[in-house]
Protein backbone atom coordinates (compact mmCIF):
# COMPACT_ATOMS: atom_id res chain seq x y z
CA UNK A 1 0.00 0.00 0.00
CA UNK A 2 1.35 3.58 -0.78
CA UNK A 3 1.88 6.05 1.75
CA UNK A 4 0.34 9.56 1.74
CA UNK A 5 3.96 10.94 1.77
CA UNK A 6 4.78 9.14 -1.42
CA UNK A 7 1.59 10.10 -3.41
CA UNK A 8 2.62 13.59 -2.49
CA UNK A 9 6.53 13.34 -3.72
CA UNK A 10 5.23 11.17 -7.00
CA UNK A 11 2.80 13.99 -7.92
CA UNK A 12 5.22 16.62 -7.18
CA UNK A 13 7.95 15.35 -8.72
CA UNK A 14 7.15 15.88 -12.44
CA UNK A 15 6.38 19.80 -11.16
CA UNK A 16 9.84 19.90 -9.62
CA UNK A 17 11.40 18.78 -12.59
CA UNK A 18 9.34 21.33 -14.66
CA UNK A 19 10.51 24.30 -12.53
CA UNK A 20 13.99 23.30 -12.38
CA UNK A 21 14.23 23.04 -16.53
CA UNK A 22 12.25 26.26 -16.86
CA UNK A 23 14.44 28.21 -14.66
CA UNK A 24 17.59 26.15 -16.74
CA UNK A 25 16.30 27.42 -19.56
CA UNK A 26 15.62 31.38 -18.34
CA UNK A 27 19.71 31.72 -17.27
CA UNK A 28 20.52 30.68 -20.67
CA UNK A 29 17.95 33.24 -22.01
CA UNK A 30 18.59 36.09 -19.89
CA UNK A 31 22.06 35.84 -18.86
CA UNK A 32 23.52 35.21 -22.50
CA UNK A 33 26.68 37.42 -22.66
CA UNK A 34 25.53 40.76 -24.96
CA UNK A 35 27.98 39.93 -28.13
CA UNK A 36 25.32 36.84 -28.99
CA UNK A 37 23.36 39.69 -29.90
CA UNK A 38 25.49 41.35 -32.12
CA UNK A 39 25.55 38.88 -34.90
CA UNK A 40 22.14 40.03 -36.67
CA UNK A 41 22.86 41.07 -40.19
CA UNK A 42 26.65 40.53 -40.44
CA UNK A 43 29.05 37.92 -40.63
CA UNK A 44 31.31 37.10 -37.22
CA UNK A 45 34.82 37.90 -38.96
CA UNK A 46 33.14 41.05 -41.55
CA UNK A 47 35.59 44.09 -41.27
CA UNK A 48 33.98 47.67 -40.98
CA UNK A 49 34.74 50.22 -43.05
CA UNK A 50 33.46 53.22 -44.71
CA UNK A 51 30.70 53.92 -46.04
CA UNK A 52 29.22 50.88 -43.61
CA UNK A 53 25.37 52.01 -42.01
CA UNK A 54 24.86 50.52 -38.82
CA UNK A 55 21.76 49.79 -36.80
CA UNK A 56 22.75 50.39 -33.39
CA UNK A 57 20.49 49.76 -30.52
CA UNK A 58 20.78 50.06 -26.88
CA UNK A 59 18.77 48.14 -25.33
CA UNK A 60 16.63 50.05 -22.55
CA UNK A 61 17.78 53.44 -23.99
CA UNK A 62 15.97 54.69 -26.89
CA UNK A 63 18.09 57.63 -26.83
CA UNK A 64 21.23 56.25 -27.76
CA UNK A 65 19.98 53.74 -30.26
CA UNK A 66 19.33 54.78 -34.17
CA UNK A 67 21.24 54.23 -37.74
CA UNK A 68 24.57 55.47 -37.75
CA UNK A 69 27.45 55.73 -40.91
CA UNK A 70 31.03 55.31 -40.65
CA UNK A 71 32.91 58.08 -42.16
CA UNK A 72 35.64 58.20 -44.57
CA UNK A 73 38.00 58.45 -41.47
CA UNK A 74 36.76 55.02 -40.15
CA UNK A 75 35.08 56.66 -37.63
CA UNK A 76 31.21 57.34 -36.00
CA UNK A 77 29.76 59.96 -34.01
CA UNK A 78 27.80 58.32 -30.70
CA UNK A 79 25.79 60.13 -28.27
CA UNK A 80 27.12 60.58 -24.95
CA UNK A 81 31.01 59.06 -25.83
CA UNK A 82 31.30 60.95 -28.91
CA UNK A 83 33.95 59.92 -31.94
CA UNK A 84 34.19 55.79 -32.23
CA UNK A 85 37.23 54.08 -33.98
CA UNK A 86 34.77 51.47 -36.04
CA UNK A 87 36.81 50.83 -39.47
CA UNK A 88 39.11 47.62 -39.54
CA UNK A 89 37.00 46.66 -36.50
CA UNK A 90 34.58 43.49 -36.87
CA UNK A 91 30.89 43.84 -35.69
CA UNK A 92 31.52 41.64 -32.13
CA UNK A 93 34.63 44.03 -31.44
CA UNK A 94 33.01 47.54 -31.92
CA UNK A 95 29.91 45.95 -29.87
CA UNK A 96 33.00 45.14 -27.37
CA UNK A 97 34.09 48.74 -27.26
CA UNK A 98 30.93 50.29 -27.18
CA UNK A 99 29.83 48.21 -23.97
CA UNK A 100 32.87 49.25 -22.22
CA UNK A 101 32.68 53.12 -23.51
CA UNK A 102 29.10 53.00 -22.20
CA UNK A 103 30.02 51.32 -19.13
CA UNK A 104 32.33 54.11 -17.97
CA UNK A 105 30.41 56.47 -15.93
CA UNK A 106 27.15 56.59 -18.41
CA UNK A 107 25.25 53.18 -18.21
CA UNK A 108 25.45 50.27 -15.38
CA UNK A 109 25.66 47.02 -17.79
CA UNK A 110 25.10 48.35 -21.19
CA UNK A 111 23.61 46.12 -23.96
CA UNK A 112 24.28 47.02 -27.16
CA UNK A 113 23.41 45.19 -30.47
CA UNK A 114 24.53 46.29 -34.34
CA UNK A 115 23.09 45.44 -37.72
CA UNK A 116 25.24 46.32 -40.74
CA UNK A 117 21.91 47.88 -42.59
CA UNK A 118 23.69 48.86 -45.46
CA UNK A 119 27.39 47.62 -46.74
CA UNK A 120 30.01 49.77 -48.15
CA UNK A 121 29.29 49.50 -52.44
CA UNK A 122 31.64 47.51 -54.41
CA UNK A 123 33.26 48.69 -57.61
CA UNK A 124 34.15 47.31 -60.78
CA UNK A 125 36.11 48.10 -63.53
CA UNK A 126 37.45 47.66 -67.01
CA UNK A 127 35.54 45.24 -69.99
CA UNK A 128 32.20 45.41 -68.55
CA UNK A 129 28.84 47.98 -70.15
CA UNK A 130 28.82 49.77 -67.31
CA UNK A 131 31.94 50.28 -64.42
CA UNK A 132 31.38 51.94 -61.33
CA UNK A 133 30.16 51.15 -58.04
CA UNK A 134 27.47 49.12 -57.31
CA UNK A 135 25.52 48.51 -53.64
CA UNK A 136 27.08 45.63 -52.06
CA UNK A 137 24.72 42.51 -51.16
CA UNK A 138 25.34 39.47 -48.93
CA UNK A 139 26.47 36.90 -50.57
CA UNK A 140 27.19 38.00 -54.18
CA UNK A 141 29.33 36.51 -56.21
CA UNK A 142 31.33 38.15 -59.22
CA UNK A 143 28.93 36.83 -61.97
CA UNK A 144 26.36 38.66 -59.82
CA UNK A 145 28.51 41.88 -59.77
CA UNK A 146 29.12 42.26 -63.40
CA UNK A 147 25.05 41.30 -63.93
CA UNK A 148 25.13 44.22 -62.09
CA UNK A 149 27.05 46.14 -64.43
CA UNK A 150 25.76 45.28 -67.10
CA UNK A 151 27.46 42.21 -68.59
CA UNK A 152 30.84 41.68 -70.14
CA UNK A 153 31.55 43.78 -73.59
CA UNK A 154 32.65 42.00 -76.56
CA UNK A 155 36.41 42.65 -75.66
CA UNK A 156 36.06 40.97 -72.33
CA UNK A 157 38.40 38.37 -71.55
CA UNK A 158 35.94 36.44 -69.09
CA UNK A 159 39.33 34.42 -67.64
CA UNK A 160 40.78 37.45 -66.69
CA UNK A 161 39.17 38.83 -63.70
CA UNK A 162 41.06 40.26 -60.54
CA UNK A 163 39.48 41.34 -57.10
CA UNK A 164 41.59 43.86 -54.87
CA UNK A 165 40.10 43.25 -51.31
CA UNK A 166 40.14 46.25 -48.74
CA UNK A 167 43.80 47.10 -47.55
CA UNK A 168 45.48 44.22 -48.99
CA UNK A 169 48.52 45.01 -51.26
CA UNK A 170 47.68 43.24 -54.87
CA UNK A 171 45.10 41.60 -56.72
CA UNK A 172 44.19 37.64 -57.30
CA UNK A 173 42.45 36.15 -59.89
CA UNK A 174 38.81 35.46 -59.50
CA UNK A 175 36.30 33.38 -61.66
CA UNK A 176 32.57 34.35 -61.81
CA UNK A 177 31.13 32.23 -58.60
CA UNK A 178 33.77 33.91 -56.45
CA UNK A 179 32.12 35.30 -53.27
CA UNK A 180 32.90 39.70 -53.43
CA UNK A 181 33.12 41.69 -50.73
CA UNK A 182 32.15 45.34 -49.69
CA UNK A 183 35.00 47.69 -50.88
CA UNK A 184 36.36 45.26 -53.42
CA UNK A 185 37.65 46.52 -56.83
CA UNK A 186 37.17 44.19 -59.39
CA UNK A 187 39.12 44.30 -62.55
CA UNK A 188 37.63 42.70 -66.06
CA UNK A 189 40.79 42.55 -68.30
CA UNK A 190 40.52 43.02 -72.16
CA UNK A 191 41.43 40.10 -74.49
CA UNK A 192 43.49 40.97 -77.76
CA UNK A 193 41.64 39.04 -80.35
Amino acid sequence: MMSARSAVLRVNAPAAILRTLMAFVAVLLFAAPPAAFAQSGATADYVLGAGDKLRIQVFGEEDLSGEFEIDGGGRLSFPLIGEVAAGGKTVRTLVADLQARLADGYLRDPRVSIEVINYRPFTILGEVRNPGSYPYKNGMSVYEAVGLAGGFTYRADEDEVEIKRGDQTGTYPADETTKIMPGDVIRVGERFF
